[in-house]
């Protein structure tokens, strides 16, 4: 055998070994922003989204969120759809009426484009029409669209790779997917007085889970002045509730068939189970009298 070929694979695994310690040690020497993992009822591989708490996180957003930021990948008839909030279609027919943001639509007749009130085809459209006139009007800084906000973030892991690695397996196992759920759920309740030291710039606020702790958009809810709930709405209001409730909203925005999704895997997984075991009592019937 040739021992170069031989020794390859073993060199191959201590290269990764050695690469996997030199980046723990260099996310070592910055700062860790440790993110504490939230208890999600649509988390993990049997969690469903709450429509009661979608119903809440969509007022959350509507009267906070959708001042700055557009949903261009859910349609007003997702709203109700199950799965989803499950609002009452002529509830949802009234609110696109009345969505403050104009859908541009056309050419008419005379070749002009033209505005017009939202119907349950279109999407959730933000307050700017481009870019630029969000820049302009922010600053500078661009309100991202939320529609995948919970997939487009995550949580970083800095533990040291023979921490992560078993971590990264009992993730697998327990169907963790719900990083970028923590990471805004701790942006949103992250806003702070900043430590005595610390220069922040002007125009930026203190959060203690941003990177660098900078960052250009204000407290969206404040501690004091939370959005009020209905009494009927299944949970009291307070700042955190808020916003535990529009990331469940934001989440469902970005994975809108989880609980079809969910339960079709379920039939899947008991499906296969009984055919597995019919296969195993049928081969041993059909075997039983050969001698082995």
């Amino acid at each position: 055998m040739n021992i170069k070929h031989a020794l390859s694979p073993l060199c191959g695994v201590l290269v990764g070994i050695a690469s996997l310690g030199l980046a723990a040690n260099a996310n070592a020497a910055g700062e860790a922003i440790h993110i504490d993992r939230h208890e999600w009822n649509y988390g993990g591989i049997k969690g469903q989204f709450d429509p009661v708490q979608l119903r809440r996180g969509f007022q959350v957003y509507q009267e906070v969120c959708a001042a700055c930021h557009g949903l261009e990948r859910v349609r007003f008839r997702n709203l109700v759809e199950p799965g989803g909030p499950q609002f009452d279609e002529e509830a949802v027919k009234a609110l696109a009426a009345d969505w403050p943001n104009q859908i541009i639509d056309g050419p008419n007749d005379e070749g002009e484009m033209f505005e017009r009130p939202p119907k349950l085809s279109d999407p959730l459209k933000g307050p700017y029409r481009n870019q630029q006139e969000a820049r302009a009007a922010q600053n500078g800084a661009y309100p991202p669209d939320l529609s995948l906000i919970t997939r487009a973030r995550g949580v970083h892991n800095d533990a040291p790779w023979y921490f992560h690695v078993p971590q990264m397996a009992l993730d697998i196992l327990s169907g963790y997917q719900e990083g970028g759920s923590d990471y805004l759920y701790a942006l949103l309740t992250g806003y702070k007085e900043p430590p005595e030291g610390f220069e922040l710039s002007e125009g930026m606020s203190y959060n203690k889970y941003f990177p660098g702790h900078q960052i250009a958009m204000a407290q969206p809810i404040p501690d004091e002045g939370a959005v009020e709930y209905q009494e009927n709405a299944g949970a009291t209001s307070s700042m955190k509730q808020n916003a535990e409730d529009v990331t469940a909203f934001l989440a469902w925005s970005a994975d809108p068939s989880l609980n079809q999704r969910k339960q079709l895997g379920w039939s899947a997984l008991i499906y296969l189970l009984i055919t597995t075991l019919l296969l195993y009592f049928a081969k041993k019937r059909i075997w039983a009298r050969v001698k082995h």
